[in-house]
């Protein structure tokens, strides 16, 4: 049965159908073929619940919030300020990219908007220096990815969710992660760019650095708000969110001037659109993960290697690693993580792992994963906007991915990194 339920899931999936139609096809199959026992009221029952949590109530805050600034001006500020400060350097450009992703990933979140408002502006650019368009559409995705670590983060939302513990802890404990991966980033943008020849722009002068600096104020206010507000006591994770779309609302509408009210209609629309996919995906995604629970599926895959690996806490980071990489590679980062938190939650508390820690480098994996052949989400996102062909897009992909790997490794190894802020944040 357990074979038959993985053969009808990979169909559907190779077929071409989103992927709730699979989870969906998947928790019918365990119910109708009796590999255990629920009727269509508890599913419907783990629905409700999987979307009841009020945490997830952030998620299209966040959304709309990041859809105002992608629609505004805010990005080609973000551009603009690192722009004045590394253009000079040996891949200045590429550096200029990396560190516009990551710090617009401070103001939105979302890894698909970030693909969006930073490689618009970035790619023209980029290709006109002689950088190739291979390195250059892999830089984008990959360096988007950043977005799912430096708060506000989506994925830190549903991985708090599943685990139940604390956003804020997880946000900060992304902070230095992201930074860690910018700067491995922005090493071998130097190292490529010196193997290819290709000369830095002038330098920006010290007026265009203040300048550039003065119009970046107020964007730069998003991430002080959100993990600022949280840890001031200000308010919650929830009403956070709520804070950013005001925010948004009144940089973009009321000062820059950029978006106008009539605006905000097609913009709501498209939050609307996306968060329901999201919500549907959590839904079934929660009724999936309980179906394989009641069925006992997780003891009969993964039960005799967790009960192998006991309090080893290098190897239990290794696996989980491993098991999100892999599952992210072709699944939707969200349902890797719906799906799999509850599975791992045992082998956490057994090995003694902090959660907060697990969170990083569970959402790193998702990150890699949105940029991972052969079903990465930012794949498809760069290959709607910029109207390349698959391949294209994914050929200069492999480096990068070794960096966020390398990441991986480095963040296990030092748990130091991801709990230092948390550490400090609730003295």
């Amino acid at each position: 049965m357990l074979m038959g339920l993985g053969l009808i899931m990979l169909v559907l999936l190779l077929l071409g159908f989103p992927m709730m139609v699979p989870l969906a096809a998947g928790t019918l199959y365990m119910m109708f073929t009796g590999m255990t026992f629920f009727g269509p009221d508890q599913a419907v029952s783990w629905m409700i619940s999987g979307v009841g949590s009020w945490v997830l109530a952030a998620v299209p805050m966040f959304i709309f919030a990041a859809d105002i600034l992608t629609k505004g001006h805010t990005a080609n500020r973000l551009l603009d300020v690192v722009d004045a400060f590394t253009r000079h350097l040996r891949g200045g450009l590429p550096i200029t990219t990396a560190a516009s992703c990551a710090l617009f990933g401070a103001v939105s979140g979302s890894t698909q908007a970030t693909v969006v408002a930073m490689g618009g502006p970035m790619r023209p650019r980029l290709l006109k220096k002689g950088y190739s368009d291979d390195f250059t559409l892999a830089l984008i995705i990959n360096a988007s990815d950043i977005a799912l670590l430096i708060p506000p983060s989506i994925g830190f939302i549903i991985y708090g969710v599943a685990m139940q513990t604390s956003i804020g802890d997880l946000f900060l404990a992304g902070i230095l992660p992201g930074l860690l991966i910018l700067a491995l980033f922005a090493l071998y943008c130097w190292i490529d760019s010196r193997i290819k020849g290709i000369d830095p722009e002038p330098k920006a002068s010290w007026g265009e650095r203040a300048r550039a600096l003065k119009r970046v104020i107020l964007p730069m206010g998003f991430p002080l708000l959100v993990v600022g507000g949280i840890y001031g006591g200000f308010f919650s994770a929830v009403e956070a969110s709520a804070v950013a779309v005001a925010y948004a609302l009144l940089l973009e509408v009321v000062i820059y001037r950029q978006v106008s009210i009539r605006d905000l209609g097609s913009i709501a629309l498209s939050t609307g659109l996306i968060t329901a996919v999201v919500f549907i995906l959590v839904a079934i995604g929660a009724a999936f993960s309980q179906a394989l629970a009641t069925a006992g599926v997780p003891n009969q895959i993964l039960g005799p290697l967790i009960d192998s690996i006991g309090d080893n806490q290098f190897l239990a980071l290794l696996l989980i690693a491993a098991a999100f990489f892999v599952g992210c590679m072709f699944v939707d980062p969200i349902v890797v993580i719906l799906i799999l938190v509850p599975i791992f939650k045992p082998l956490v508390q057994s090995a003694g792992l902090d959660p907060i820690h697990v969170g990083v480098i569970v959402t790193l994996q998702a990150a890699i994963g949105s940029a991972t052949p052969p079903f990465g989400c930012d794949i498809f996102t760069a290959i709607a906007v910029f109207r390349r062909p698959y391949i294209d897009v994914i050929r200069g992909t492999p480096p990068f991915i070794v960096i966020l790997l390398l990441a991986t490794l480095i963040l296990i190894a030092f748990p130091e990194i991801s709990l230092l802020l948390p550490s400090l944040g609730g003295d």
